[in-house]
């Protein structure tokens, strides 16, 4: 499911999102002859897969603890986004895909809510693994259909192996490729995964087991159907949902498929309760909240402080026809704020990116537009266990001076870097740009008599800030007026979501509102996020960072084996990450906002890792029907 976006006016990025790491542990053990010698080999058969910890749910549990399982089937969930839509295929780098385009598709595992880390048979009955997990058989079950009704069967599941490494995005394929070379049908039902030797096997099942199943019969009936090309067309996946009707740029409605394969199995009792989902398209987020006032849709997940503080108090609230709430968020808090680009020659010395960094006022910021709502992000890891924190000590300081010169000195000495103080009463932090300002000057960017910054070669200090939400015009003039106070040439453009769309993607700007995924338990995806291979072209890393000390610790945590282990050196990583100094960290809010017309319910044990809006809540009938005879709603 799609989360929502909870930093303020956030960009998120599905792609891919869905398709790293699944793993659980109920063991069945049996004994098989390997190699000549006849040696025996333990081979695990599970329910699920977990890295660490044991599984929750035990083989054949009834269903999640956090569902309703009598939850009643019908009704409409509306919701809205922004920007535009000109595809369906949400693999392509061309275009901007529909909302929910990728939910159409699932794997052969999904996740638990109330578990990190923690996954089920969702296509796949059950999983067989050696100790060693030097491969992985998937026994699929047979009653799985695509939307067709066609069977989803092993040769779908290799197939789309295949495409996603030939069509797909390539820093996916890439990191893919070499840890996975071969994807084989050993009969109908049963596909096996072949990892490569000497290289961690941690994650691999799991990556393997959220891969999206495609059916190869769609594709193949036609060639010109493609994962690397904009389409209208959704293609065929064996999800709930299904695509009912669109409106380019203006809604798209999926309805639940009546045929649907999976209603019965534990994974999804009590989950997927509506008859169709609605998402209405708006220019900007004035009109969308217009329109959620009128009732034209019907929750809303707020991201905006200013709509939560006083937007609030238009007639259906104050009758009791909508209900404003704040519930809880376990996850950890995305690691978003200002991006720069690390391509751009300007932004080489760490000096300017700290210079920068010092511009940004969040305390005036939060207190005097965001209505002191939110909390101000230092760690790439919020707020948990795993941040770093004080003195490098203990293990992460033997992880850290493993890496020799390739890491800053300063890093083994010094506390982590986190984001600076300033003063909350006015928006220029004298302080803060007077040092800011000593910065750019030995970094050799002077102050000419126009008073613009420039080098020895007269090269200006230039700065773009892009962005394609208005929303966000109240939040970055003030950021960009404090960078024209230190004589800085800075601009903020504002673009259309198409233009911002491509610019964002060919990393053709100097700064943007963005973020990085993160996860209690990170691995593979790190490489593309953070590693050196995919750096140039990642879509899910939009700063480009990326380094030696990075990559050495990327390794060492999809290597880790035991938990401390882990913990440790992801601390070690964000540690490394902050003294970088490529983005300027923001807020986070660490719960979510949603208000909905008072037709929703939701079970009352909602899950730490999920809001759950979209699978596990339901429309309670009968309010829906007294809404209506109100005449509140249409």
């Amino acid at each position: 499911m799609t989360q929502p976006c909870k930093a303020e006016h956030c960009q998120t990025i599905d792609l891919g999102s869905r398709f790293f790491g699944l793993m659980g542990l109920t063991m069945i053990v049996v004994f098989a002859l390997t190699g000549l010698a006849a040696a025996q080999e333990v081979i695990i058969k599970s329910h699920g897969f977990s890295e660490f910890d044991t599984l929750k749910y035990p083989d054949g549990f009834a269903h999640f603890d956090y569902v309703n399982p009598n939850a009643p089937k019908g009704g409409e969930l509306s919701y809205s986004t922004q920007g535009t839509f000109d595809s369906f295929n949400p693999f392509t780098r061309k275009g901007r895909a529909g909302a929910r385009s990728a939910d159409q598709y699932e794997s052969l595992l999904t996740g638990s809510y109330d578990e990190p880390e923690s996954y089920y048979g969702l296509i796949a009955e059950s999983l067989e693994y050696p100790e060693s997990q030097d491969w992985v058989i998937f026994n699929m079950r047979p009653e799985a259909r695509f939307s067709d009704g066609s069977p989803v069967t092993a040769e779908d599941v290799v197939f789309s192996h295949n495409i996603l490494l030939d069509q797909g995005l390539k820093s996916y394929a890439d990191a893919v490729r070499k840890r996975i070379p071969m994807a084989e049908v050993l009969d109908t039902y049963r596909v096996k995964f072949t990892f490569a030797p000497d290289i961690p096997r941690r994650a691999l099942i799991t990556q393997v087991g959220g891969t999206p199943i495609f059916s190869k019969r769609w594709f193949e009936a036609d060639e010109s159907r493609r994962l690397d090309e904009p389409r209208m067309q959704p293609g065929v996946g064996s999800a709930p949902y299904v695509l009912d009707s669109f409106d380019i740029n203006r809604r798209v409605v999926y309805r639940r498929n009546p045929d649907y394969w999976g209603d019965a199995i534990n994974v999804n009792v009590g989950r997927f309760n509506y008859e169709t989902i609605r998402i209405e398209y708006f220019s900007d987020s004035i009109a969308a909240m217009e329109a959620f006032k009128a009732g034209e849709f019907t929750f809303r997940a707020e991201n905006n402080s200013k709509n939560w503080a006083t937007s609030y108090t238009f007639p259906a609230l104050s009758d009791g026809y909508v209900i404003k709430e704040e519930l809880a968020d376990g996850n950890v808090p995305s690691a978003s704020g200002f991006v720069i680009n690390m391509d751009r020659p300007q932004f080489q010395d760490i000096r300017v990116r700290e210079a920068v960094q010092l511009a940004y006022n969040f305390e005036w910021t939060n207190e005097s537009l965001q209505y002191g709502l939110f909390q101000q992000r230092h760690s790439f890891w919020q707020g948990t266990d795993i941040q770093a924190t004080g003195l490098p000590k203990g293990r992460e300081l033997e992880i850290l001076q493993s890496l020799g010169d390739t890491v800053d000195p300063l890093v083994l000495t010094s506390e982590p870097i986190s984001a600076h103080s300033s003063k909350a009463s006015r928006q220029t932090d004298r302080r803060s740009l007077r040092k800011a300002m000593k910065l750019l000057d030995a970094a050799g960017w002077k102050v000419g008599t126009d008073g613009i910054r420039r080098n020895a070669s007269g090269v200006t200090l230039k700065i773009e800030f892009l962005t394609d939400r208005a929303a966000l015009d109240r939040l970055i003039l003030p950021f960009v007026a404090n960078l024209k106070t230190m004589g800085l040439d800075a601009i903020y453009n504002r673009i259309d979501s198409a233009q911002f769309t491509l610019r964002r993607r060919e990393r053709d700007f100097d700064m943007i509102s963005g973020g990085y995924r993160t996860s209690l338990t990170p691995s593979t995806g790190l490489y593309q996020m953070y590693g050196m291979e995919a750096a140039s072209y990642s879509v899910f890393n939009p700063s480009g960072i990326n380094g030696p000390d990075i990559e050495a610790l990327i390794d060492n945590i999809v290597a880790a084996t035991e938990g401390v282990e882990l913990r440790a050196n992801i601390r070690a990583l964000d540690r490394v990450l902050r003294a970088k100094r490529f983005m300027v960290p923001t807020w986070y809010l660490g719960k979510y906002w949603v208000a909905y017309w008072d037709m929703y319910e939701y079970p009352d044990n909602l899950p730490p890792y999920a809001l759950g809006d979209e699978d596990l809540w339901w429309i309670n009938p009968d309010k829906a029907a007294a809404l209506k005879t109100s005449g509140a709603l249409r």
